[in-house]
């Protein structure tokens, strides 16, 4: 995939504010998310993701103006998930300035919106988002949740990832529910599963708590690595993680 590894700040958003929970659960305020953009893109973020986690919850369309907002202050890619259902849905966004579009619970409701974004705006504008839990129900032992982690499904996560490429997913956007929040660190069984089947890159998502815990990411097959929490409180910045990648030998974008 990519030679040179992104690293990429997440806000979470709910009601206009950033948020960040553990497991999903229990989220608290963590700031503004057009002035944590700026303080991102000033670091030397390479993308910038913004998920609107209540969204489809709530059922209702992601908050198109502080999309907007947020894309006037930064200058790198900047993908928009939540409450995506059709491919109006990803026009409207890429009109308030989003460059690439995440899906997950539409998707799996109806599989066919993959080719349908896909096949009018390319598929490099297509990242499926993946809420994935252990489960002993699947072969590969992880399952695809929808809902902002709170529904389980019945889909293999990996499978599940392979049919999505096959329909013209561009990007994998791999999270896991039970790493999230907790800063022990990366998935890396998750992330390795799917680089086997991916023929596009894949961001590592979950579990990111200090510095040494983004290269084991990268080398177990992630494109990118994804952290919020750690970001957003300071504990350490986009530069810190750049240096600490460059130190382990991983190419990253200067």
């Amino acid at each position: 995939m990519s030679l040179a590894c992104r690293v990429i700040p997440c806000l979470d958003v709910a009601a206009g504010r950033v948020v960040k929970g553990v497991n999903f659960e229990n989220l608290r305020d963590m700031g503004d998310p057009v002035e944590l953009a700026a303080l991102y893109y000033a670091q030397g973020a390479d993308e910038l993701t913004f998920l609107d986690v209540t969204a489809t919850v709530d059922d209702r369309s992601t908050t198109y103006d502080v999309v907007r907002r947020t894309a006037e202050e930064v200058f790198i890619p900047l993908t928009v998930g939540g409450g995506v259902r059709s491919a109006e849905d990803v026009a409207r966004l890429l009109g308030v300035g989003a460059d690439k579009v995440g899906v997950n619970s539409a998707a799996i409701a109806r599989p066919a919106l993959i080719g349908e974004i896909a096949d009018r705006f390319g598929a490099q504008v297509l990242v499926l988002s993946l809420d994935v839990k252990r489960s002993d129900a699947t072969r590969s032992g992880f399952v695809v949740t929808t809902h902002g982690g709170r529904t389980a499904t019945t889909l293999d996560a990996v499978d599940w990832a392979s049919e999505a490429i096959e329909r013209g997913a561009g990007e994998l956007l791999v999270n896991s529910i039970d790493a999230d929040g907790t800063r022990d660190g990366f998935d890396l069984e998750l992330v390795a599963l799917m680089r086997e089947v991916a023929s596009v890159p894949v961001i590592a998502s979950g579990g990111a708590g200090k510095l040494s815990d983004f290269a084991p990411a990268v080398r177990a097959g992630a494109d990118a690595v994804l952290a919020a929490s750690v970001f957003h409180s300071g504990l350490f910045s986009i530069g810190d993680v750049k240096t600490q990648l460059m130190g382990e030998g991983i190419e990253v974008r200067r």
